[in-house]
């Protein structure tokens, strides 16, 4: 999952990054309404976590002008607001959730999985594909139900790849979701990424292939 957070206090928008980072999401920064738009415009997010009190506007704005464009993505709103009239303001305006300053990391993380729930987030909440299960909700993976435990960048390309089962998953869409503006992946980083994760799952015995679309990009599939 990758996840923009506006956040204009540059030691909480650090930690933010880091913590997200330690429980396998991508994160960007944006310090401004300005700079998520632009962020928004270069890259497709999963989830937005909005603060309110920017250095060029109201947090509120963009998302009042996300949901004018009919952009469904998830969003948090997280603000040192905590009056009952801004709460209402946000969720009225098409907020997911509104989190106050200060926080616990793991009740965020716990919010940004219940939104990821949702419908409105166009996700069931576990897919299985042969003796292979992925649970969104808790990003757990099961082969013949037992746990498989994968390394951040795996998981995240299993994610990726569990969410259009049976479709090719582009190439530079999963460059994407992977890596955030500030990493500097090689060339042939999902590449390298793509065949950790096949080891992962046949020594797990898992019953599934990940095909290569040469020139496109990988599709995962039940084994024949």
């Amino acid at each position: 999952m990758r996840v923009l957070a506006v956040e204009d206090e540059e030691e909480l928008a650090h930690l933010l990054k880091s913590n997200l980072a330690q429980r396998g999401l991508v994160a960007d920064i944006a310090a401004t309404v300005a700079e998520a738009e632009a962020c928004l415009d270069a890259a497709r997010y999963d989830l937005l976590l909005l603060d309110r009190r920017l250095q060029d506007e109201d947090g509120l704005v963009l998302l009042r002008r996300l949901r004018a464009a009919n952009n469904g993505i998830g969003v948090i709103v997280i603000t040192a607001r905590d009056a009952l009239e801004d709460r209402v303001e946000g969720l009225n305006l098409g907020a997911d959730d509104y989190l106050v300053k200060p926080f616990a990391i793991e009740e965020l993380i716990a919010r940004i999985n219940a939104v990821s729930r949702r419908p409105t987030a166009a996700r069931g909440v576990s897919i299985e594909i042969g003796n292979l299960v992925f649970n969104f909700a808790t990003s757990e993976v099961l082969v013949d139900d037992a746990p498989l435990v994968l390394p951040r960048r795996e998981l995240a390309t299993l994610q990726f790849l569990m969410r259009s089962a049976g479709r090719v998953v582009i190439r530079d869409c999963l460059m994407e979701g992977l890596y955030g503006f500030d990493d500097e992946p090689s060339s042939n980083a999902v590449d390298a990424t793509v065949s950790r994760l096949r080891r992962h799952l046949r020594s797990a015995g898992a019953e599934v292939r990940i095909v290569v679309v040469r020139g496109v990009g990988y599709m995962i599939a039940a084994a024949p």
